[in-house]
């Protein structure tokens, strides 16, 4: 039961970058003419995807939750303390006005700290192990690539560039054929240049260097043909 009401309140606060909003229309535009473009030397299907987040990651609400619930309580001690065994004196609350006291600062404190590190991304992502990020990251990467049928390509040739907001993490994933082409290392590459763009706050651009480097890069290898089919849309995919 508190699983399910914690995440209508959150699914309300959270404001975290959202994949559906980072871009305006025009900078979708710009980043599918950048996908024709790639496509039109190269026989890869590639296929960006922007996602707001690939895990929930209840885990940092709590911990901030009951941090702030275990100072409130020690607060509320020190600030209403009880005077035990001192004859003469009526000085400090009973222990039935006391007891009520802590309990509504520790319960307020809690959800306090769930709506806090709900809004607050990097206080969030301080409280994750980059580990599970990264491994969510990954499988949703991975389910995505098979999700938008990228590995059903005809000849083996599609490109995932996938990238979450949340954990400012990118996955690029390649079909078979491009693996054997090009190899780990090259998709590596694509990854750190997409991430290195990020980092300058540069989505649109970032995500538009990439698919243009991986269209130049793949023209020889896998030159586009004479025959070659649009097997896939040449979109920006938004997941929120």
């Amino acid at each position: 039961f508190w699983r399910r009401w914690r995440n209508r309140i959150l699914v309300k606060v959270l404001n975290m970058q959202q994949a559906s909003t980072l871009f305006n229309e025009e900078q979708q535009q710009q980043v599918e003419r950048a996908v024709q473009a790639a496509e039109g030397l190269t026989s890869c299907e590639v296929v960006p995807v922007v996602a707001t987040a690939s895990g929930r990651y209840d885990r940092p609400e709590d911990i901030v939750g009951l941090w702030l619930a275990t100072l409130a309580a020690a607060l509320t001690w020190y600030l209403f303390p009880r005077s035990l065994n001192e004859t003469g004196s009526w000085e400090g609350p009973s222990l039935l006005v006391q007891l009520p006291i802590i309990l509504l600062a520790v319960v307020v404190s809690f959800l306090v700290g769930v709506v806090l590190a709900a809004r607050t991304g990097w206080l969030r992502r301080l409280f994750t192990p980059r580990q599970q990020m990264l491994e969510e990251v990954s499988a949703r990467a991975r389910e995505t690539f098979f999700d938008k049928r990228i590995h059903h390509t005809k000849e083996a040739t599609g490109l995932l560039i996938y990238l979450s907001l949340f954990e400012h993490m990118a996955v690029v994933l390649g079909d078979q054929n491009v693996m054997d082409q090009v190899g780990q290392d090259f998709l590596d590459d694509l990854c750190d240049q997409l991430t290195k763009g990020m980092r300058e706050g540069h989505a649109t651009e970032a995500l538009c260097s990439v698919i243009a480097t991986a269209g130049e890069k793949l023209s020889g290898p896998l030159p586009c043909g004479d025959h070659d089919t649009n097997e896939l849309h040449d979109t920006l995919v938004l997941i929120d």
